[in-house]
């Protein structure tokens, strides 16, 4: 009894919605870890290692990824759809496609299919990190290719319909004979599908679609990060002659947020704090996404310290709880001061000048090392 393949995606540890960068190196890992030269005398190591480059072959080959999508191991082994006698030439046919695909085109299975899935399409959405962090639905305008209402998809002028091609008798290949080869080829002049348009449509001029623009509404999960993809199955373009269509993938980009930045599910901000309320303490606030929190300045706290606020950050799409808020203090300089300001600051000064060690005692290790440079 044969073994039951394992899914591909599952094998690279990928979603199905994986983009080809993500893919590359979920293989990379994989090859890296269970190859036979790292792994001498494993069969174990050696069959993953076999089965990450079969999976691997697959997800990066589009068509094939495709297939895979759409019919599973069925769409991508070699020997589905064969016929009896055809086991055995799958290898062969896939091995030497590129070469002799036209001369054994109806080697696997009855020709050429002239059916194509429709391209995948991308939009980029930029959203605030406010609807990031708690999910969101909104509506897009995409451009798309819909049937001709003229002619109702036929592509051929009102009261008019494709005639079968008389090169290729409706088949849409022709065949050639070449000394030993009999070499079948798609007709030039229906391009495959079997028929022509002798009086094409005025309004499609032909092609039996015509541009138009949709509108589709997106959820956004909350926790969304920059970079991350939203797949809308069968969005994309319409696939040819009757092929599935293609997906739209929403690439999401975060907008500047002018307090937060992100950094996974963490949040950063700066943290301004007066030259008073950092030398004696004190209470400030401290904007969150969920409101105002008041945080706790210790006596004598330097610029660059940093406070940890727990949970007060993103829970991102596949996190179990949510990142901290770290607020980075920075001390901030008096301006446009008053003479009475300025007179109590120079007597501040001159008092500590006084006891510069204990008051001061990174500005005086500091020209402690200055001085230990010039001198020595």
């Amino acid at each position: 009894m044969a073994t039951k393949k394992r899914d591909y995606y599952e094998i690279l540890g990928v979603n199905r919605d994986a983009a080809d960068d993500e893919i590359k190196k979920a293989y990379r890992k994989l090859a890296m870890k269970h190859h036979p030269d790292r792994n001498p005398d494993n069969p174990k190591a050696e069959e993953s290692f076999k089965e990450a480059k079969e999976a691997y072959e697959i997800l990066s080959d589009v068509q094939k990824r495709s297939a895979y999508d759409q019919f599973g191991h069925a769409g991508v082994d070699p020997q589905a759809g064969m016929g009896a006698g055809g086991a055995g030439m799958g290898g062969f046919a896939d091995a030497f496609s590129d070469i002799f695909g036209d001369i054994f085109g109806g080697g696997r299975g009855g020709g050429r299919s002239n059916v194509y899935r429709g391209a995948d399409l991308r939009y980029n959405l930029e959203i605030s990190l406010e609807d990031a962090a708690r999910g969101t639905e909104t509506r897009i305008r995409i451009p798309t290719m819909a049937e001709c209402e003229t002619c109702s998809g036929s592509g051929a002028k009102k009261g008019s319909e494709p005639k079968t091609c008389p090169t290729c008798g409706g088949h849409g290949q022709v065949r050639m004979q070449q000394g030993f080869f009999s070499i079948q080829q798609t007709c030039p002049k229906c391009h495959g599908t079997g028929r022509y348009i002798a009086d094409p449509c005025g309004s499609c001029h032909g092609a039996g679609r015509v541009k138009e623009h949709k509108t589709l509404s997106v959820k956004i999960p909350a926790g969304i990060d920059e970079g991350d993809r939203i797949r809308l199955t069968g969005e994309g373009e319409h696939g040819v002659n009757g092929g599935p269509a293609g997906d739209l993938y929403v690439q999401i980009h975060l907008k500047a947020h002018p307090v937060f930045q992100r950094d996974h599910d963490d949040l950063h901000c700066e943290m301004p704090v007066s030259f008073a309320t950092a030398a004696l303490g004190g209470e400030i606030e401290i904007p969150t996404l969920d409101g105002v929190a008041r945080l706790k300045i210790p006596a004598e706290t330097q610029t660059g310290k940093v406070f940890r606020l727990r949970g007060k950050g993103i829970k991102g799409v596949r996190s179990i709880g949510r990142g901290d808020l770290l607020c980075h203090v920075v001390l901030e300089t008096p301006v446009s001061l008053t003479e009475r300001q300025r007179e109590l600051l120079q007597e501040f000064e001159q008092i500590s000048q006084g006891n510069a060690q204990r008051h001061n005692p990174r500005a005086q290790s500091w020209l402690d090392r200055v001085k230990e440079f010039f001198a020595g």
